[in-house]
Formats: C-alpha cells, sequence, structure tokens
C-alpha cells in the first residue's frame, strides 16, 4: 500500500523546521474512554480546538513502508492540552502502517475505509469531537474537568492508537496532533483532499476507466500520486501507459 507515500512525505514537510514533543504511549496511558459520545455544553468547555475561523484539518494516510512508519507513537506540535488557554488552530493526522493489501481494490477499499472509521469509536471523557467529512476539519470542545483531570494529547493519542489496532491489518500507526500557529492548514486540508480521491478511486478502477488520459476524471489523481497509473493500467487486461 504505497498510494499514499507521496502524500506522508508532502505531510512530514508540512513541519519541518518545527519541534514536537513526542512519545510511544501504550494502552495503559490512554484517556477514560466512555463508549459513547459525551456532549460538553460550551459553560462547561474550557476552551475549542480548531473552532470557526482557526484552522483545522483531519486526515488518514496509509503506508507499507516500515521506513515511514515504523512504530507506534504520538506527536504534538503546539501547546498541550493542559497549557491552552483560548481557541486554537487544530489538526489531528494519523499515519498508518498496514500489512500488505493484495485483494481487489473494492476489498482494498472497504478495508481501508473500516481501518479509517475507527476515528468514530474513539470517546475520550471531556473531549467531544465534531467533524467535517467535506471541509475535512475537525473541531473539538474540551471540558474544563477533563482539563483539571490532567488530559493531555498523549493520554488521547493513546486512546485512538489502540482503536486502529483493533483492527489487525495495522501494524503501527502514529498520530500528529498540531495546535501551532502559523503552520500550513490549508495546505493540511488539500492533502486530506487528495488522500480521499486516492481511497475513492479505487473503486472506480473496477468500473472500466477511459484508457484515454485526456477524458478521464482522474486524471489529476494519477499525475500527483505515485503508483496511482500504474494500479489504473494494471487492470485487466490493460497495458498501456499514460
Amino acid at each position: 500500500m504505497e498510494l499514499y507515500n507521496s502524500l506522508i512525505k508532502d505531510t512530514q514537510a508540512l513541519f519541518e523546521g518545527a519541534s514536537a514533543k513526542t512519545w510511544e504511549p501504550s494502552g495503559r496511558e490512554a484517556w477514560k474512554d466512555l463508549g459513547a459520545s459525551e456532549l460538553v455544553l460550551q459553560k462547561d468547555a474550557a476552551y475549542e480546538l480548531g473552532a470557526q475561523g482557526k484552522g483545522s484539518a483531519n486526515y488518514v494516510l496509509f503506508t507499507s513502508n516500515p521506513e515511514l512508519v515504523s512504530k507506534d507513537q504520538v506527536l504534538l506540535y503546539g501547546p498541550d492540552l493542559g497549557q491552552i488557554r483560548g481557541e486554537v488552530d487544530f489538526a489531528r493526522i494519523v499515519l498508518l502502517r498496514v500489512g500488505v493489501l493484495d485483494e481487489d481494490d473494492e476489498v482494498v477499499y472497504r478495508t481501508l475505509k473500516d481501518i479509517e472509521f475507527a476515528k468514530y469509536h474513539v470517546y475520550p471523557e471531556g473531549y467531544m469531537v465534531r467533524m467535517s467529512p467535506e471541509s475535512y476539519r475537525e473541531q473539538v470542545r474540551v471540558s474544563k474537568a477533563a482539563v483539571k483531570k490532567g488530559i493531555s494529547f498523549k493520554a488521547v493519542g493513546a486512546n485512538y492508537i489502540e482503536e486502529y489496532k483493533k483492527n489487525p491489518n495495522v501494524l503501527n500507526a502514529v498520530v500528529i496532533f498540531a495546535t501551532l500557529p502559523g503552520l500550513d492548514y490549508r495546505k493540511m486540508q488539500e492533502l486530506a483532499k487528495k488522500a480521499n480521491a486516492v481511497t475513492g478511486t479505487l473503486t472506480h478502477i473496477l468500473e472500466g476507466l477511459p484508457t484515454d488520459c485526456s477524458v478521464c476524471a482522474l486524471k489529476d489523481v494519477c499525475d500527483e500520486v505515485e503508483g496511482m497509473k500504474e494500479l489504473h493500467f494494471g487492470v485487466g487486461d490493460k497495458g498501456q501507459k499514460h
């Protein structure tokens, strides 16, 4: 699964020059998970991450390359949850190393979507997540009580890693949190959109895409994503090249 490798490298480039806090948490360090979504009222909130008017991004990238994702990690660029005093920019980006997925494209697509949907099954106490798939944003309302109890990105990241690794296809997970002002959150959203397009192409390849690139709706994706052309023209009897 190397289709997302260029997007992983582009993502990592966005953080060049910025220092990160890094942890390798275990499940024992995870924050209390409520098992269901919690409503944090505005009057009970300490602040919001990625609120309207602030930068925000959320996406998941996959790879089979251990050089890109070698172990479970939580990375934080910017202040931690106990240090934030008001609304801030926010991004949560997940890099997942998966085993070799050599089934047909429809099965691979379903596998990747099942893994990605793990993000909807993480419910840290006092940490209410609202996602906007259409705009690739994520907004989080953190309760005053959770801040007082010592909630941290290390602990919340451990929750996400634990949930992703329930899927046997996931070998390692890196969860990147960003609250640092000045990062290119708009570019992160663009990468999120590209990642979504890459995943989406897997459902269309078997439908018989045109072999003339000038009329193919996926030309922009193929041009930008390493390996996509080979996947497209490797299906069935297509032996042509772009």
